[in-house]
């Protein structure tokens, strides 16, 4: 954990420098938090900004994925009656054996903490090729029991999402520096995790101390950083599957990249790993190796 907050933020700190901008990384987060450039004005905009990404998204998955969903995906507001209370955004499946598509739920509540240099990072993770994508296609393996066909794993699920995050860099996403920033506080987000959980639950760090770390590293306000640290002690390591499965994903590609040599097809890695429904990391790992195999014996 350590480790990856460290790399994050020395990755950061290069975007900053890159800005010309004259000031501390806390000052940076303060002029993030507080410039109206960053911000919608109206629903509509937010929306609209949320669909265009997701629509650009389109039409780079077959170039990246082998096989795709036929469950279409929509874009829409947070219920109102929910939002005041609800994350930025969400996927909500298809329920089973329905016409309906999946949606991509965006939060259109108090716009001004809804910055939209996050929004192509939380686009991707949520929709294509994130959560949409994995489930989508996970309800649509007929040949799977159907508890396996619904099931949700969260180091599997939310592990394909920040991987989905940070194949955006490999589809052309991330251009504008402010994006990639945005891209970086939800990855560090991830990564703090990692220190604060064990802090706490094996290191003896107590729950100010927690808060403290956790506001120094990330760019979330101080009302999230305690819910989130009442979150990870109610609940102890459930937070480090995100950062765990991705982290994950991304060696099992290495290690295939490395292995597999020009024999190497990113659609067909992304089929292994999509094509079982969530599964353990152990389990995973085995299909990923029994791949790497299989195709170096072709």
């Amino acid at each position: 954990g350590l480790t990856e907050v460290k790399r994050i933020r020395a990755e950061m700190q290069d975007i900053i420098k890159s800005l010309n901008f004259d000031g501390t990384f806390a000052e940076f987060i303060h002029f993030l938090r507080t410039d109206p450039r960053f911000y919608a004005t109206s629903e509509e905009q937010l929306l609209s900004y949320a669909s265009r990404i997701a629509k650009r998204m389109d039409g780079k998955l077959p170039k990246l994925f082998k096989t795709l969903p036929r469950t279409p995906y929509g874009i829409e507001p947070v219920p109102a009656q929910l939002a005041p209370n609800y994350t930025t955004g969400r996927y909500v499946r298809s329920p089973r054996g329905s016409t309906e598509p999946g949606y991509y739920w965006v939060n259109t509540y108090a716009l001004d903490k809804r910055p939209l240099y996050e929004m192509e990072a939380l686009t991707l993770h949520e929709a294509v090729p994130g959560h949409h994508l994995q489930i989508a296609l996970s309800q649509e393996l007929e040949e799977l029991p159907k508890f396996r066909q619904n099931s949700y794993i969260s180091a599997y699920g939310e592990g394909w999402g920040l991987y989905a995050e940070w194949l955006g860099l490999e589809a052309g996403f991330y251009t504008d520096p402010y994006n990639n920033f945005g891209r970086l506080t939800y990855e560090m987000w991830r990564a703090v995790r990692l220190v604060v959980d064990t802090g706490m639950h094996a290191m003896g760090w107590s729950r100010q101390q927690a808060i403290d770390y956790l506001a120094e590293n990330t760019a979330l306000s101080l009302h999230n950083v305690r819910t989130e640290i009442d979150r990870y002690i109610s609940w102890p390591a459930q937070a480090l599957s995100y950062k765990l499965g991705e982290m994950t994903i991304k060696r099992l590609r290495v290690e295939a990249e490395t292995k597999l040599g020009n024999k190497f097809d990113v659609r067909e890695f992304h089929d292994v790993i999509l094509s079982q429904g969530a599964v353990p990391l152990n389990i995973l790992i085995e299909q990923v190796r029994a791949y790497i195999a299989e195709v170096s014996t072709q």
